[in-house]
């Protein structure tokens, strides 16, 4: 279970965070970049997506919020006490792998909740959902710099040499 030095969990990390920063509040990148080239019909596509995703994403949030809320906090709250208190380094990466993701969800939800409140479409829509891909990528910069931070740490601390 030596989570930091497997180059399997590095490759899960890099994947899970590409896939983060590569769906925008559900709808594809590819799909944002060609309403913005094409428009017409690309960006009446993008409008009827986004509202789909948006509706789902506002309706999960509004029946079952406060449970996903209380399940991923014994969740990530469990992982923390193993990972860190108990030093189960299997738990400290999934730790670090899933809260950086908490904060995704919530500014997804942010943005869908804004998207409908404000009813934006056309470019004012591909702004706001470029201005969230940002938002998740800066976030996804700092998990990996400080997952890798820890990583370095925790493989130089615990190694077999020492």
């Amino acid at each position: 279970m030596r989570s930091f030095s497997n180059l399997w969990y590095w490759i899960g990390l890099a994947v899970a965070w590409s896939m983060a920063s590569y769906w925008v509040v559900g709808v594809p990148y590819d799909m944002i970049q060609r309403a913005g080239r094409v428009e017409g019909e690309a960006l009446e596509d993008l409008e009827t997506i986004v509202r789909v995703n948006c509706n789902r994403i506002t309706s999960l949030s509004d029946q079952s919020g406060m449970s996903l809320i209380a399940v991923a906090s014994a969740v990530l709250s469990s992982l923390a006490i193993l990972g860190f208190w108990y030093s189960v380094e299997f738990a400290q990466a999934v730790f670090l792998l899933m809260f950086p993701m908490v904060f995704v969800g919530l500014l997804s939800v942010r943005s869908a909740i804004t998207i409908q409140s404000q009813a934006l479409e056309g470019e004012a829509l591909r702004r706001f959902l470029l201005r969230h891909r940002l938002m998740v990528q800066l976030i996804g910069m700092l998990a990996i710099l400080i997952t890798a931070l820890w990583g370095m740490y925790h493989n130089l601390a615990y190694s077999v040499l020492r």
